[in-house]
């Protein structure tokens, strides 16, 4: 589900949500994110990526003046935006001077979202959502089918009701970049999910017919420490398979696979690789086999295989059929393929649920959290130094991103790249830009050599 109806319920209070025309007062500067792109015959090559804040964060005014193109209640100023060309006149967004700001850091190939900010002693929900940018300035497009993606995960400091999310939208690869919206992608337009959220904005622009921004979406990681989900969303047309037919090890009986000193122990970092299976092995085939792998200390950990569902370790076609009211009519994973293989944005976010708790990922048979676990006011109190931390990006060929014999750790996997390779020590060291401190932190203090224990905030110190 990530980040759908919660996030458009956030946004709603935004105060400064709309325009067109780029602004001259504050450029956009998106943060590098570096990434690999990796074939079986050509090993890794770097590509030249970086993120871009969805475009809900952006401070967008009225052109010529300070003042805001929505009202103090987060309402569009209809009389500045009656219709998307007025509204491009009127109205300017600028770029973010400070990603910190909003919950958003990176360094090196790490990626770090924290669900909340501190300033001047005031605590404030930041929930960001990031898209993957090429060089060129628009979203750089995965095609998985016949491919597979395989980060590094640390999710130790997510609790109950935490999601720490990195999935897959088939959004516009300019983000809708048009006479209305010259900024585009590079300003994070352009969002869309299975959920299909009803926006004040699509692709930039006025949704002027409460459209919903309905696009078919891949959920390759909606974890946090106690419960992880891989779920495909197909869609037809505006027609979308919002429950998917997903794995969750938790859900399918295994209780003991996933978690606080599990079978994959998310009290450390972990390597999760996902690979999309084609009836033909080739990468224009029909998908029929979405598979999951994970890396811990070296080794290769199978996926749980489901109790409830005898023999299921992988999602399949005839999975999503028999479990899946909506897959057959929406295609399933042939429709799910297809969109893998015209390319896909890759998005990162972390949010909690003030509607339903995120029980539907963590409580009851999903997950070990309690009903009420999952409050937001809970989390704030309590763990407001609740953060998720993405690295080491790889996609390719299947077999390509991770090598299982002679690794030391989850990001030490050799490969043929155009930068040198970090080797990690194993725990009690902490990784090169793993987390070494912070209020709440439990896990490693020490860095493996050379590194050091950087204070970054109160809630975050990491190995630099």
């Amino acid at each position: 589900m990530a980040q759908k109806l919660a996030f458009t319920a956030f946004a709603a209070l935004i105060p400064l949500i709309t325009a067109q025309q780029i602004g001259t007062d504050t450029p956009e500067v998106n943060l590098p994110l570096p990434t690999w792109k990796c074939t079986t015959s050509g090993g890794c090559v770097q590509q030249n990526t970086s993120i871009v804040l969805d475009w809900n964060f952006h401070w967008i005014h009225q052109v010529n003046s300070s003042a805001s193109c929505a009202t103090s209640t987060g309402a569009i100023n209809s009389t500045l935006c009656p219709d998307e060309a007025t509204c491009a006149k009127n109205c300017a967004i600028e770029g973010i001077p400070n990603y910190a700001s909003s919950g958003v850091a990176t360094s090196g190939d790490a990626l770090t979202l924290h669900q909340y900010t501190q300033s001047n002693g005031v605590t404030s929900n930041a929930s960001p959502r990031v898209y993957l940018l090429g060089a060129d300035g628009n979203y750089e497009m995965l095609q998985l089918l016949g491919q597979e993606l395989r980060f590094d995960a640390d999710v130790s400091t997510l609790v109950c009701g935490e999601n720490g999310a990195l999935y897959l939208s088939e959004m516009d690869a300019t983000g809708g970049r048009s006479q209305y919206n010259p900024g585009g992608a590079s300003y994070g337009s352009g969002y869309c999910d299975a959920q299909c959220p009803v926006q004040t904005w699509i692709n930039g622009t006025l949704n002027t017919n409460s459209q919903g921004a309905c696009c078919n979406e891949m959920d390759i990681w909606e974890a946090n420490a106690n419960a992880t989900a891989l779920t495909p969303h197909p869609c037809e047309g505006d027609t979308c398979d919002k429950s998917g037919c997903g794995f969750n090890p938790y859900a399918q009986g295994v209780h003991s696979y996933y978690g606080n000193g599990g079978t994959v122990d998310t009290l450390k970092p972990v390597t999760v690789i996902t690979q999309f299976y084609t009836s033909d092995n080739t990468t224009t085939g029909s998908l029929s086999e979405i598979r999951r792998l994970y890396m811990q200390d070296g080794k290769l950990i199978q996926n749980a295989v489901s109790t409830s569902t005898a023999g299921l370790d992988s999602i399949t076609a005839s999975w999503c059929t028999s479990s899946d009211a909506s897959a057959a009519s929406l295609g399933g994973l042939t429709t799910m393929g297809q969109a893998l293989g015209r390319g896909m944005v890759l998005i990162f976010s972390i949010w909690n649920d003030g509607g339903q708790f995120m029980n539907w990922l963590d409580s009851g048979s999903n997950g070990p959290c309690s009903s009420t676990a999952g409050n937001p006011a809970s989390i704030e109190a309590q763990t407001p130094g609740t953060y998720a931390t993405f690295s080491n990006i790889r996609w390719g060929d299947i077999g390509s991103t991770f090598e299982e014999s002679g690794a030391s750790s989850p990001s030490s996997t050799a490969m043929s790249t155009s930068t040198s390779t970090t080797t990690v020590a194993k725990s009690p060291a902490q990784s090169q830009y793993g987390q070494c401190g912070g209020n709440g932190w439990a896990g490693p203090t020490a860095c493996a050599a050379p590194h050091t224990c950087t204070l970054l905030n109160p809630y975050y110190s990491q190995c630099l």
